[in-house]
């Protein structure tokens, strides 16, 4: 693959790989920089990405090692764990749609990191079960499992069996949730 083919391929890419990041990291500025250090591995790394081969995956995998690598370092630093600096930096919703959406993010992170992953390489990165599987290294049945998981929790999140951590209930319908996920957040 040619570096002038692989770039244009790798720009065609950015929108879903910004999504995934997001989902992974519930942060904006997070997600972005995860991404261009992707783009940066990519690039320097491009001589091992085997032409033929699915490049999307190839891209999601290296965001996602660099991803679970960073969270490793970030349990050794103090952050903002009470969260006080945080919301003072946020602003209200200006629309209801909007509200319902940071619910729906904020239940999403409440799965357990396995499930919210496989959720979102299926149901917003557009990824094969097989391809997921690939991308996170385990068997195609646990992805199915993890995602079948994820589904069913957020369902429950979602139709206010469960408080979030700010202490809003969520109330949305499982369609409204498979939307959500098609949005691509």
């Amino acid at each position: 693959m040619s570096a002038t083919s692989i770039k244009k391929d790798l720009v065609g890419a950015l929108p879903m790989l910004r999504a995934f990041a997001r989902s992974l990291t519930g942060n904006r500025d997070r997600a972005d920089d995860l991404v261009q250090e992707t783009v940066v591995r990519a690039l320097s790394n491009r001589d091992k990405f085997q032409e033929g081969t699915n490049l999307h995956a190839w891209l999601v995998t290296i965001l996602r090692n660099q991803f679970y690598s960073e969270g490793r370092k970030r349990r050794r630093e103090v952050e903002d764990a009470d969260g006080l600096h945080a919301g003072r930096l946020s602003d209200l919703a200006a629309q209801p749609g909007h509200l319902e959406l940071e619910d729906f993010l904020r239940a999403l992170r409440l799965l357990p990191d396995e499930q919210r992953e496989s959720l979102i390489l299926i149901g917003a990165s557009g990824f094969s079960y097989e391809e997921a599987a690939e991308i996170c290294g385990v068997k195609v049945g646990t992805v199915k499992s993890r995602v079948s998981r994820a589904r069913a929790r957020l369902e429950e999140i979602m139709q206010g069996g469960v408080t979030l951590p700010e202490g809003d209930s969520v109330k949305l319908s499982a369609r409204e949730i498979e939307q959500a996920l098609r949005l691509r957040i």
